[in-house]
């Protein structure tokens, strides 16, 4: 136990090494950082609750007004602080968004896995349905799914089926990314020297397969981050979303329902519009550099690609 546990630290700190000497990786974990202590400090950031009106000293409702002492961010039609609303909707984006991502990565990773090491018809099977989900456009169904869901009456609420329809629709890259890792850790020795021995194949799964292909299921998991983010926005703004809870997706559908440009208050729907790009962006540059140096394949042909451009006679040399 303690051996694994020194070697787990070892592991960490040569990561961590590695990781804060890339500059990319390193400001998509502050862009993202920086969102998610946002979103838990809310309550600290902003003196008013998101139903809160600000009001003049004659007592009418400031409505659309600019930047001021009495909001950073001004005011909304109905004289509520768009800062206020800009934290606090952080909270509703990236819950939707984790959540409905984690929900992807465990179903993903589960179906790769299942078709990667068993193969044969179950392998076909889940295959198939894969693709399906893959050609099928996923906003028409997204749209199909939520409307009917919500004209079912379930007392259920709108934040749940928008995680549920969005987990349920987004783990078809990760059971296919991970499903080809399996493929190829399958055939290995060690798989092998556990399979002689009569190890079993929940044994092998949870002992030689996952431990091998979790570095890859995180870095594609902050991936699926930003594309569930986006989806929730989307569908947000599209209005149907909780017009109860402000999120980022639900301040662009009242900014352009109440004709937020044409009365030029910029104030209302360029900063969540900009606090989405700035998480998906953040999601975007650490997924890729976590992949990058998580994923073996792409580690291995990286290594080949500085080989093919080594100077003739390198090697000798340093030899």
């Amino acid at each position: 136990m303690l051996e694994t546990w020194f070697l787990f630290q070892r592991n960490l700190s040569a990561f961590w090494r590695a990781f804060r000497r890339n500059r990319m990786g390193m400001a998509g974990a502050v862009l993202l950082l920086s969102a998610v202590l946002v979103a838990l400090f809310a309550p600290l950031l902003s003196p008013y609750e998101p139903t809160t009106v600000i009001r003049d000293p004659s007592g009418r409702g400031l409505t659309f007004a600019p930047p001021s002492v009495h909001g950073p961010l001004g005011t909304d039609d109905a004289g509520r602080d768009v800062w206020t609303q800009l934290v606090y909707g952080a909270r509703i984006s990236l819950l939707v968004g984790f959540l409905a991502g984690l929900i992807a990565m465990f179903i993903g990773s589960l179906l790769g896995i299942l078709a990667g090491y068993f193969g044969g018809w179950l392998d076909m099977l889940l295959m198939r349905v894969t693709d399906v989900l893959l050609v099928i456009p996923d906003l028409p169904l997204m749209l199909v799914l939520v409307a009917t869901l919500r004209q079912m009456e379930l007392k259920i609420s709108p934040l749940v089926v928008l995680i549920l329809v969005i987990g349920l629709l987004y783990w078809t890259s990760t059971a296919r990314l991970v499903r080809s890792q399996v493929l190829s850790i399958k055939e290995r020795q060690f798989v092998a020297r556990a399979r002689a021995i009569g190890a079993g194949h929940v044994h092998i799964i949870r002992k030689h397969i996952v431990p091998q292909i979790l570095p890859l299921i995180v870095a594609n998991t902050v991936l699926i981050l930003s594309t569930a983010i986006l989806v929730e926005s989307g569908l947000a703004f599209l209005g149907l979303g909780d017009p109860t809870q402000p999120s980022w997706g639900t301040m662009l559908n009242f900014a352009f329902d109440r004709n937020a440009i044409s009365n030029g208050a910029w104030w209302f729907y360029l900063p969540p519009g900009l606090a989405i790009v700035w998480v998906s962006l953040g999601c975007v540059l650490l997924g890729n550099v976590l992949e990058e140096m998580l994923n073996p394949r792409l580690t291995a042909h990286h290594l080949e690609g500085e080989a093919s451009v080594r100077p003739a006679g390198e090697e000798t040399l340093h030899e």
